[in-house]
């Protein structure tokens, strides 16, 4: 999708229709999670300091973002994708990979099909996206990105050496700053120069193993199937907070607002969870990562925050410090088994999943917004707005996308 989130907002407020725009927060720890193309003129870009983009573009808008939208229309997307091929495979909330072979005789029917498809999500969403058709998962990827916003690329094998090989070092997978720094040392520049390069000097600037792997990409291949099995490892929420967190209870609202999160990911999925992971990071960047075993296996937030105030309390030092960024997540994932559920669960285990099958059926239909816990609202000593999406005190609560 084109700059997701900004689209959204665009379309759901046309008055900032041709306006530089900003997805993110405005603060001195927020982060840009994507902006709109005017914006892009200005140099803004996804994952830049909020302060840095506020200085690139000092007239721009702010927004801080729906998540509760993006996903709901990420669902709708994935929709049309199951329309046109039976193998999708997620990439993020505003990417995927479909595969057409056995669908597509050639590039040529291909790009009709991408072309239908685009006129859907145009009609049917009033949004635009841009496709990128290739022989692999790498190449489908590169070309997606040449003609955005709104682009149609076909990238055949035959057109590489035109078109991908002039292409900038850092365009392939895995090259970041340092990697990328090591590569313009030795005279790589371009992902044809992979090609030229002798092997042992290539070897001598990133090793062995990357060489191998470069090479493979800037020749193009990619032999990784498309895949819509992908079974999650883990399930994690994380925010930074654009001030530290110093009351005990304001911190204890934020682990239980990431253990509702989580939770609400892991019945979605049909997963449960004997692992879980606290995350805390404290203003002066000192992070700590702890985890917790659980008795048995669980899809609820209870045992979830139970285990990360356990962990915060018993294995975590702030000192006088804050809490800058406060994460929780879950590991070790199985599918759910509603018999097992049944057969172990005592009377606070019952209570808690007709709550939160009932909280689950509300959300469905009005939105993540549509219920909410008392203990998570908001506080009318301090007139706060509670740890939801849109939290003033939140400098990051969304993933970056382009």
């Amino acid at each position: 999708m084109d700059a997701f989130y900004a689209a959204v907002e665009v379309r759901d407020d046309p008055t900032l229709t041709g306006k530089p725009l900003i997805i993110g927060h405005n603060g001195g720890r927020g982060v840009v999670s994507t902006c709109s193309y005017e914006a892009r003129k200005f140099g803004v870009r996804s994952a830049m300091p909020s302060v840095v983009a506020h200085r690139l573009c000092p007239n721009a808008i702010w927004r801080r973002g729906r998540m509760s939208v993006y996903v709901r229309e990420s669902r709708r997307i994935r929709a049309l994708l199951d329309e046109v091929s039976p193998l999708v495979e997620p990439l993020s909330i505003d990417e995927a990979f479909f595969d057409l072979t056995g669908i597509a005789r050639d590039f040529n029917h291909a790009a009709g099909i991408a072309q239908r498809l685009r006129q859907r999500l145009r009609e049917s969403l009033r949004l635009t996206g841009s496709v990128g058709i290739a022989s692999n998962k790498f190449l489908a990827k590169i070309a997606s990105d040449m003609d955005k916003p709104d682009g149609l690329t076909l990238l055949p094998h035959s057109e590489l050496t035109r078109r991908f090989h002039p292409l900038p070092i850092e365009r392939l997978w895995g090259v970041g700053p340092r990697s990328a720094e090591k590569l313009h040392d030795g005279g790589i520049m371009r992902v044809g120069d992979l090609l030229r390069i002798e092997e042992r000097r290539l070897v001598q600037l990133v090793g062995e193993r990357s060489a191998g792997r470069l090479r493979q990409l800037a020749r193009g291949e990619d032999e990784r199937p498309v895949s819509s099995g992908r079974v999650s490892k883990s399930i994690s929420e994380e925010r930074t907070y654009s001030e530290d967190l110093r009351e005990l209870d304001r911190i204890d609202r934020a682990m239980l607002a990431r253990a509702e999160g989580v939770a609400r990911q892991l019945r979605r999925k049909g997963l449960v969870a004997r692992t879980v992971h606290l995350k805390v990071r404290r203003g002066d960047f000192t992070t700590w990562t702890r985890s917790e075993t659980l008795r048995r296996p669980t899809d609820l937030a209870e045992p979830i925050v139970a285990a990360a105030r356990q962990l915060f309390h018993e294995r975590i030092d702030l000192g006088s410090a804050g809490v800058r960024l406060l994460g929780v997540g879950v590991s070790a994932l199985t599918a759910a088994s509603a018999g097992q559920h049944e057969l172990f669960m005592d009377d606070d285990e019952a209570r808690a999943r007709k709550i939160a099958r009932a909280s689950d059926a509300v959300r469905d239909r009005m939105g993540e917004a549509g219920v909410t816990r008392a203990r998570l609202l908001s506080s009318p000593s301090r007139g706060d707005q509670g740890d939801d999406d849109d939290h003033e005190e939140e400098a990051s609560s969304l993933p970056s996308v382009d």
